[in-house]
């Protein structure tokens, strides 16, 4: 059976205060609810070590971002091992911000992806057309690239790899996509895993959708039956908005 997934994007954002208040705070609702599925967050990287040694919940704590080589010279950068080494369970890989804004090439995107995974952690790959390829009519196609970068891990791998789509137009935009569209997408997310893995691989993989979800969309986006959760942004910055998300599913 497929994970169901809640996982909230902190990107740039909280003083070390308000981030341990908010993780309290979700951390409270998790308990109290008996959330069944699992709830990540992926808080500053500065902030990871102070949130596990609060953690006394299911919540799981992941990474933005980290350096593909496990050592050396790259000044300011952590890597894979030392994450994991500090009790990192997850990473984010492939999020349209670190594409386009960082320029990480798809080389980058499977090195970070190899070395998460040879070092025990989960990972979340993200995948998102732009406004113009999604006018342009090449979503599908410009999608499908972005998962055919996995073609190169084993089945067994693929069993700690989860995808996120995220359309580009629709984070941090207000704009969502619809529940047909996204629906759409993740059936032809689940038909390429089959096509480049298997069935059991593409049965087995969980696929979230990011972009603007809301506690006022979620529900509505997560009866659509391919889609196993939500890479959530904003609305995960307020422990109300994320719990009734949490709920949602």
């Amino acid at each position: 059976m497929r994970k169901k997934i809640i996982a909230g994007n902190w990107k740039m954002n909280l003083n070390v205060h308000e981030a341990k208040i908010l993780f309290k705070e979700i951390s409270d609702i998790v308990a109290k609810n008996n959330v069944a599925h699992e709830v990540l967050v992926f808080p500053p990287s500065i902030y990871i070590e102070s949130l596990l040694k609060m953690n006394q919940s299911t919540i799981e704590i992941g990474a933005q971002n980290f350096h593909y080589q496990n050592k050396g010279a790259f000044t300011g950068e952590v890597s894979a091992m030392q994450l994991k080494q500090l009790g990192c369970e997850w990473v984010l890989v492939g999020h349209s911000e670190r594409r386009t804004m960082f320029h990480e090439r798809d080389a980058d995107l499977l090195n970070k992806i190899k070395a998460a995974l040879e070092n025990g952690l989960e990972v979340i790959y993200c995948c998102g057309e732009t406004l113009n390829e999604r006018e342009a009519g090449i979503y599908f196609e410009k999608i499908g690239e972005q998962i055919e970068l996995l073609k190169t891990l084993s089945l067994n791998e693929m069993k700690n790899v989860a995808i996120a789509y995220e359309p580009i137009w629709a984070i941090g935009t207000g704009k969502t996509a619809r529940p047909t569209e996204a629906a759409e997408m993740h059936d032809f997310m689940r038909t390429k895993l089959e096509s480049i893995f298997n069935l059991e691989v593409a049965d087995s993989t969980s696929l979230l959708y990011g972009g603007s979800c809301s506690p006022q969309n979620a529900k509505d986006l997560f009866a659509c039956s391919n889609i196993d959760g939500g890479l959530i942004g904003g609305a995960s910055l307020k422990a109300e908005s994320f719990g009734e998300i949490i709920a949602a599913i």
